[in-house]
């Protein structure tokens, strides 16, 4: 079963940020768009250079009203550790979940039981708190911001233009569709 379109399952969180542990919980997302970012674990080797991507586009993200909140199943500590070690985590302004019980994990579907691991997993969550996108990559292929930061432009504008659609490689500014009969066998 398809996640697009429900919503995210209750939950209560640790997360480190700027220094800080703070809660998180499903209704920190009302009200605006974000991001579950879902990655295998810290001090590994494609995680950092997906979160340093991240960190080095949170200020367009920020721009969209989009919040990003990177999950993997260490503690809040071990993410501490990692922030405080790492010059590319160091740049992180978001904040990373801690997920040890894997409730976060389980509800998104992106558990390795087995490995007590998240899979590469992406999440756009719309105001109302429903999944607009998911995305999942192999352990082996990290993921771009860029791509990232053109689908949730996507998405928030065929939300506020709900008789239009994006097609493919649709980037903000450029002509939509607008679904009808007419244009059946005509694209």
């Amino acid at each position: 079963m398809s996640l697009i379109n429900t919503e995210v399952k209750p939950f209560k969180a640790t997360a480190y940020l700027n220094g800080e542990f703070i809660d998180v919980t499903e209704a920190d997302l009302q009200g605006k768009w974000s991001i579950f970012f879902f990655y295998p674990a810290d001090f590994t080797f494609v995680c950092p250079t997906e979160l340093g991507d991240l960190a080095d586009n949170y200020a367009e993200f920020k721009k969209l009203g989009v919040e990003i909140y990177s999950v993997s199943t260490d503690t809040h500590f071990t993410h501490k550790a990692w922030h405080d070690s790492s010059e590319t985590i160091g740049k992180l302004q978001y904040p990373m979940i801690a997920d040890p019980t894997l409730q976060i994990s389980r509800n998104f579907e992106v558990l390795i039981e087995e490995a007590g691991l998240a899979e590469r997993g992406t999440f756009v969550v719309d105001p109302d708190g429903k999944i607009q996108i998911v995305e999942i990559n192999a352990g082996n292929i990290g993921r771009n911001a860029e791509e990232l930061l053109r689908k949730v432009k996507a998405a928030q504008y065929v939300r506020e233009n709900p008789n239009e659609v994006c097609p493919a490689k649709w980037k903000e500014g450029e002509e939509t569709l607008a679904p009808s009969l007419d244009l059946v066998g005509k694209i």
